[in-house]
């Protein structure tokens, strides 16, 4: 069993509930309530920031160029597609600047803020890969899950699925989890138990923020 999978199967039913979720059931159909997604999205451009700082220090602790260059190219995309796509859905959903300035940090894109960005810091290439394989595998998870059905009317809605499925981002799902894989060959045991927190810690993160 791939040392992901592993990781996975510690989460347990958790797991389960943060990819099963009423929220991306109703943004693929396209029925969420608009307030709902507004707050929704507000928060989760708040993480882009930290999320750069932590996919390139990823890039930067990499072993070898062939390892660094899916980073980049994934990076870019984040920077570039995904960005924009927050700036277009904010505009057609009449969220000004001023409104987003004035809504606090829910708690837990706080903490995802912080551990994205701690890790980056001071953590090891295992444990910044094993807070960032939680984002986007979960991601992936739920996005696939709503591939199918999912309704292309409202591009605020159809896009955000749209960036997490496809063969484009199972192969950055892939990327990032064989880098992981391949850091267990090396690891200590205090360092798999590092690692397997801060992957559990990221599950609980996604989870509050649903």
């Amino acid at each position: 069993m791939r040392y992901t999978d592993q990781l996975r199967e510690a989460a347990g039913d958790q797991w389960n509930r943060v990819i099963n979720h009423k929220f991306t059931k109703d943004l693929a159909a396209g029925t969420i309530d608009h307030d709902c997604l507004k707050k929704y999205l507000i928060q989760d451009h708040r993480f882009l920031d930290s999320f750069v700082v932590l996919l390139a220090s990823i890039i930067a602790k990499a072993k070898t160029l062939e390892d660094r260059i899916p980073g980049c190219q994934f990076l870019a995309l984040i920077t570039g597609k995904e960005n924009t796509y927050f700036e277009r859905s904010f505009e057609a959903l009449g969220v000004s600047p001023e409104e987003r300035a004035l809504v606090p940090n829910a708690p837990c894109t706080t903490g995802f803020c912080e551990l994205m960005r701690s890790v980056a810091a001071t953590g090891s290439l295992s444990e910044m890969l094993a807070v960032i394989v939680v984002c986007e595998w979960s991601y992936l998870s739920w996005g696939e899950l709503v591939l199918d059905s999912h309704v292309r009317k409202d591009f605020y809605c159809f896009e955000w699925v749209d960036l997490h499925s496809g063969d484009y981002f199972s192969s950055v799902v892939e990327y990032l989890r064989s880098l992981l894989d391949k850091e267990v060959d090396t690891m200590s045991d205090a360092e798999k138990e590092a690692c397997q927190a801060r992957f559990l810690e990221a599950v609980q993160l996604e989870e509050d923020f649903f």
